[in-house]
Parts: C-alpha cells; sequence; structure tokens
C-alpha cells in the first residue's frame, strides 16, 4: 500500500485541478465554435430594368451602380437583376417573382412600374420598395429620382453656344411631366446664352426603341436642327448626328463612344450615392418610406466629358452653373418664365418648388408644337 505525504496529495490536487480546467475550456471551446461559426444571411437585393443592361444609357447607368453597390458592401448583399421588364401587368409578375425568392429590397427603375410595385408592396409587407421617378408611396414603398432637369439645362447652356441654325431638337420618349420638364430646362438653358434659340420636339412614345430614335432624330435634322438632346435611352440620337454631320449630347450615361465626332458632352445619372444610402439604410435596420430626389449638390447629375471645341466662355458658364447648383446659390426654374402661350408661368423672382416642377405639363416660350395629350 503506497502512503502519500502531504506534499504529493497537494501535487495530485494541483494537476486534477488544471485537467479539469483544460477540459472546461475545451468544452467552452467546443460550445463557442458553433456560434462563431454562425454568420449572418446576406441581404438579398433585386432591380428590374426597363431596357436591356447595355442600353448604354438610363438601365446602363443603373447597372453601373448595382456594381457599386455590391463592392461597398462586399458579402453583406447578393444582388440581381431582370432587365427589359415592359411597363405593363407583366411588371407586376417580375415584382412578384422578385418578392417569391426572398429580396428583400427590390428597386424599380422606370415610371410606369409604380402601380404594379404598389400593388406587390400592400401584399408584402416584410420587404421594402424602392420606386424610381414616381410619386406614390406605403409604409414598405418609397420613390427616388433624380434632377435630369439640371443636365439639360447644362446641355442648353452648350448648345444655345455652338448651334449655326439656333434651331435644337429633342427626341422625347413619353409625355410625362419628367420628360416635358426637361425640354423646357433644355430650352431655358439655350436661350440664358442665346435668346434667338428654338427647339422642336418628335416624340417617339417609348423609353428605348433605337429604330424610332433614329427615325426622330433624322426628322428634326430634316428639320433644321444642327444640335440634338435626347429623354431615350438609346445612343441612337448621337449616332445618328455622327452619321449626318450635326452635334448631340449622351444622355443618362457617357456616350462618347458611339459619336466621338457628334458628341457635345453627356448629362449623366449617378445612380451609386442613392442606392448606397438605401442599401446601407436596410442593412442597419434604419430604411423607412418619403422621397428623395437626387441632383449637383448629392453627386447625382453631371455634365461630362464636354467637347474640346466648346467655346471657353460656355465652358466658364458651365462650370458656374455647376458651382451655383452645388451650393444652391443658382436656381434654374425663377422668374421671370413665359410658357408657349405667352402667359407668365413663373412671375419675376418666383422659385419653383418641386411640387411646381414634378407638374408641369406645358412648353415654354420657344418651344415649338403641342404637348401630347
Amino acid at each position: 500500500m503506497t502512503v502519500l505525504n502531504k506534499r504529493s496529495v497537494l501535487k495530485i490536487a494541483a494537476i486534477s485541478f488544471v485537467a479539469a480546467a483544460a477540459l472546461v475550456a475545451c468544452g467552452k471551446k467546443e460550445e463557442a465554435a458553433p456560434a462563431a461559426a454562425a454568420k449572418a444571411e446576406p441581404l438579398k437585393v433585386a432591380f428590374a430594368y426597363v431596357g436591356p443592361v447595355g442600353d448604354g444609357g438610363w438601365t446602363f447607368a443603373h447597372d453601373n451602380a448595382r456594381k457599386a453597390v455590391e463592392k461597398q458592401f462586399g458579402d453583406k448583399i447578393v444582388t440581381s437583376f431582370v432587365e427589359k421588364v415592359p411597363e405593363s401587368a407583366d411588371a407586376e409578375r417580375v415584382f412578384r417573382d422578385l418578392a417569391g425568392q426572398g429580396n428583400k429590397l427590390i428597386f424599380g427603375t422606370t415610371f410606369g412600374y409604380m402601380d404594379p410595385m404598389l400593388k406587390v408592396a400592400a401584399d408584402s409587407k416584410d420587404i421594402k420598395f424602392e420606386h424610381a421617378t414616381g410619386y406614390k408611396t406605403a409604409d414598405n414603398m418609397r420613390t427616388y429620382d433624380s434632377r435630369t432637369y439640371e443636365g439639360a439645362y447644362m446641355a442648353g447652356v452648350i448648345a444655345g453656344k455652338m448651334t449655326k441654325t439656333n434651331t435644337l431638337g429633342v427626341v422625347a420618349s413619353i409625355p410625362i411631366p419628367e420628360v416635358i420638364r426637361n425640354i423646357n430646362t433644355f430650352t431655358l438653358g439655350a436661350q440664358s446664352v442665346n435668346p434667338k434659340v428654338k427647339t422642336k420636339v418628335v416624340w417617339v412614345n417609348e423609353w428605348f426603341n433605337p429604330p424610332k430614335e433614329t427615325e426622330a432624330a433624322t426628322a428634326l435634322i430634316n428639320g433644321g436642327a444642327d444640335i440634338l438632346m435626347q429623354n431615350t435611352d438609346s445612343p441612337a440620337v448621337l449616332q445618328t448626328a455622327e452619321k449626318l454631320g450635326k452635334r448631340a449630347f449622351g444622355w443618362d450615361s457617357d456616350m462618347t463612344a458611339y459619336g466621338p465626332k457628334a458628341h457635345l458632352g453627356s448629362a449623366v445619372i449617378n445612380w451609386a450615392p442613392y442606392y448606397i444610402k438605401a442599401v446601407g439604410e436596410a442593412l442597419e435596420g434604419k430604411w423607412s418610406t418619403g422621397q428623395s430626389w437626387w441632383g449637383v449638390k448629392e453627386g447625382a447629375i453631371d455634365m461630362v466629358s464636354v467637347a474640346a471645341d466648346v467655346p471657353e466662355d460656355a465652358k466658364k458658364k458651365l462650370d458656374e452653373v455647376k458651382a451655383g447648383l452645388k451650393d444652391g446659390s443658382f436656381v434654374i426654374w425663377k422668374g421671370p418664365i413665359v410658357g408657349q402661350d405667352g402667359k407668365e408661368v413663373l412671375a419675376k423672382d418666383a422659385v419653383a418648388d418641386d411640387k411646381f416642377l414634378g407638374g408641369i405639363k406645358f412648353y415654354v416660350k420657344g418651344v415649338e408644337g403641342k404637348v401630347p395629350n
């Protein structure tokens, strides 16, 4: 029989205590391992596009912003998109499908998606919806837009200085206030440097239809317009101007490459700042309904790739407009402004608010033709 002295007993007890502690620590580590391995599921974000991602204009700009969102948030999100979604009842089917796929934040990127999205939002309260260029909201649906008229005004400043015929042309898409506002603002920008300017308009009644856009651009040039702007989504207008020896602007995205000789500048939209803000709010649980309308001030609108032959005084004026829009010292829609019928629509020094701008259904003086019903 082995007899243990007091020191041996204490030593064995100490070893046992250390071993037990090690076992407990190991157990804790084993218990903690699954918790550490658990990771939050990424936020699924979807985009519905009215045109193809390769349109070179509107949808191309939205998809570039989607990519910027992916870069910003990495594996915290997963994005997807559906392109060429019609502005019809079919849009509702697409939104329901995107909701069924587990997307928790869905963007609809054209005016005609408003009512279909509102309908789906009412049935999907746990999903956040965002609608571009519309005006209807719900608790889980908000709107966002870009002040494209600011880009149109800057294009007008250049056009007014560059025209030789004093006749400008606009290829217009859908006769909604957004588009009418852009036609008017383009004209106001041109008149600010050349009061003799007049503007002709051809409506194609579609956002993206290159053949129709080509026909409209050709008709405007045949009618005497030597500089064209568009509110359509493809580069067809710029390409037509290049082919026929006239000048034109890019719209929504930088379109220089589609007609380098004709290109005077591109009025671009950068949707990335807004999309990054919206996705960030959704991730942080801070998303709420409302309406946003961003422009030069927020980094959403710019005039880029201005042609080398644009006169220095026009470039200087352009810089002044940009700076004024950014710091709020310059306002585009400030009276006196007269409508096509000669009646004053804004009195001297009166400034149009967003409600006024959002409801424009008239042409300003200098725009020819009638606004379609």
